[in-house]
């Protein structure tokens, strides 16, 4: 019996905590593969080109666009973020689960192309306890803060769209719930090839 490929998509507010999500589940599910994401934006400090992001210029992301090689694209504050076709579509193919962490515009593009995307939505317990997060983490100008915080509320609003939602009060708790969510999606039928 093989399986096919199943693709997770994370999603939710800047500062909930989607990428300590996605960086405990790799360490925890060795079998799942994380999508490295094209950005404009500028490396923050200690992030490597090829690894955390591929950095490029806007011209460079246009090409791209220009071109089908994004599975989805959207400008977030000012930058533009997407997924490469490629790598998603051909590890699928050959049974292989993907990760992908991305803003609610990219996820909502994904579940258009691929209706069989599962989708995850990661809310904080409040908006007030999302910007003492955001202030905390001593990442963003109080202009840009402000910016993701409002932001978040339109987000919110997107939940419907999504297959599962997960409050991150508790990381540790939040965490057994998305391997839970990505165990039981990889026994569900139309997942299997039977023979």
């Amino acid at each position: 019996m093989l399986r096919k490929g199943v693709l997770f998509v994370i999603s939710g507010p800047s500062g909930v905590g989607k990428g300590t999500l996605k960086k405990a589940l790799l360490e925890n599910m060795n079998d799942l593969l994380s999508s490295i994401s094209v950005t404009t934006r500028e490396p923050r400090e200690g992030e490597r080109d090829g690894w955390d992001y591929f950095f490029v210029t806007e011209e460079s992301f246009e090409k791209k666009i220009d071109q089908g090689e994004l599975l989805e694209w959207a400008r977030v504050f000012s930058n533009m973020y997407g997924t490469p076709r490629d790598f998603v579509a051909s590890n699928l193919e050959h049974g292989q689960d993907v990760l992908l962490e991305i803003d609610v515009q990219g996820a909502l593009q994904v579940k258009k192309k691929m209706p069989e995307a599962v989708l995850i939505f990661v809310a904080p317990p409040s908006i007030h306890e999302l910007a003492m997060r955001l202030t905390s983490r001593a990442q963003d100008s109080a202009e840009s803060i402000s910016s993701r915080l409002a932001a978040s509320e339109d987000e919110l609003k997107q939940i419907d769209y999504y297959d599962y939602l997960l409050i991150n009060d508790d990381i540790n708790d939040t965490l057994a719930k998305l391997e839970s969510i990505v165990s039981a999606e990889r026994c569900r039928v139309k997942n299997l090839e039977l023979r």
